[in-house]
């Protein structure tokens, strides 16, 4: 099967250095991790020709990222509790300090993503809740080894996932997909850095659970069917 045939968050797992080259491309390898790399970049308009290349390179490279689908999953749940959780509650108070100084200074301005703040305060409400179920609720649950009834908040989590999409998209339409002015001030430069940061960070951690801790529990669940 070629890669183009391949579902992209199936890619994603398997080749080191692919998510950044989906990011690049702003292909969904997260929420839209089961359709396939060709149907993900048609859909974005993305050269099939050019983008073969940058992934045929990276196969060429030497492999010593980890595959974190053979983890086992007490080693998988802590590095998402350590790398994602934990570092999202680090970004976004932050974000939300730099977009408000914006908007206090530069509101006057067209350009200026007003309303930036707002977004970014729901989008930590949310995620803040997400994390807080996952952690207490789920993840002891797939330590627990109980699969088949860890189902349902799977379900649930996969859905939350999607409108967590569904934010970026919207910070993206805000903020000129991130671009900034080319007269911002360095608070409004550090403020976009630290979003370009926080939605990669994003969907490498939606991507992690969707395509890997949630999919091995749905195969291991309907194995003890």
């Amino acid at each position: 099967m070629s890669l183009l045939e391949q579902p992209i968050g199936q890619i994603a797992c398997a080749l080191p250095g692919a998510t950044r080259v989906f990011h690049n491309h702003k292909l969904d390898f997260c929420c839209g991790g089961h359709i396939s790399l060709g149907e993900a970049a048609a859909k974005r308009g993305v050269d099939t020709q050019a983008l073969l290349a940058e992934l045929a390179a990276l196969q060429a490279q030497d492999a010593s990222g980890r595959d974190w689908r053979e983890a086992p999953v007490p080693e998988l749940i802590e590095h998402i509790l350590r790398r994602f959780h934990d570092r999202h509650r680090e970004q976004l108070p932050e974000v939300i300090r730099l977009a408000l100084r914006v908007e206090a200074v530069h509101g006057d301005r067209p350009d200026c993503p007003v309303g930036l703040a707002d977004l970014l305060e729901i989008m930590q409400q949310e995620l803040t809740n997400h994390m807080m179920k996952e952690e207490q609720i789920l993840f002891p649950m797939l330590l627990r080894g109980n699969d088949s009834t860890a189902q349902a908040p799977i379900s649930m989590m996969r859905f939350e996932h999607d409108q967590h999409g569904e934010v970026l998209e919207e910070l993206a339409s805000l903020t000129n997909d991130l671009v900034h002015p080319v007269d911002a001030c360095n608070t409004w430069r550090a403020l976009y850095a630290g979003l370009i940061q926080l939605r990669e960070d994003l969907m490498q951690h939606i991507h992690l659970e969707n395509n890997v801790l949630f999919l091995n529990a749905e195969r291991s669940a309907a194995g003890q069917a």
